[in-house]
């Protein structure tokens, strides 16, 4: 996780960023465009923090459970 935090948060925040606009669009068309800019963000959102902190606890977990036992 260590590695990969930096490219990971600048990819996330980039297409946040690029989303904004159009999840407080107010023009016409934005009744169809600002749910699924909420809807992108918010998997955005989740997918980092799978990526930084869940995956990262799970191979861990895997792997001392490997090493005590000796298989999964």
């Amino acid at each position: 996780a260590g590695l990969r935090l930096r490219p990971v948060l600048m990819t996330a925040m980039t297409d946040v960023l690029g989303f904004i606009p159009m999840a407080l669009s107010t023009s016409t068309g934005a009744e169809v465009q600002k749910p699924v800019a909420i809807v992108i963000i918010g998997g955005i959102i989740v997918s980092t923090l799978l990526t930084l902190i869940v995956l990262p606890t799970l191979y861990f977990l895997i792997e001392n459970r490997i090493h005590t036992k000796g298989t999964v």
